[in-house]
């Protein structure tokens, strides 16, 4: 695949749709992922657990997130790290669009 630079919003590369959760992969390497996503108010992924640490950037509205047992709220521009192996769960308050970014190696 040819990537073609050009500069774009982060906030426009993903659109809301009713009642569901919107996702698009900016990159998707052997080393890791960059994914984008658009949830719509209480919407959310059920807890599970990933086998490397994330990192989940705010962009628009409001989420909760919770690792462990433990609730953090997130807004605009607030970055959490999910460590590897802790079950978490993502839950919007509002709606809300996020940047996970998650390394392999």
């Amino acid at each position: 695949m040819t990537i073609n630079p050009q500069v774009n919003k982060l906030i426009n590369l993903v659109d809301y749709q009713k009642e569901t959760i919107v996702s698009k992969t900016l990159i998707d390497k052997k080393a890791g992922t960059i994914t984008l996503f658009a949830f719509g108010k209480n919407q959310g992924l059920s807890e599970h657990t990933a086998p490397f640490d994330a990192l989940i950037i705010a962009i628009e509205g409001e989420v909760k997130i919770t690792i462990s047992g433990k609730s953090f709220k997130l807004k605009k521009d607030d970055v959490i790290i999910m460590p590897a192996n802790e079950p978490h769960a993502v839950n919007a308050l509002t709606q809300m669009k996020m940047l996970l970014v998650m390394i392999h190696s």
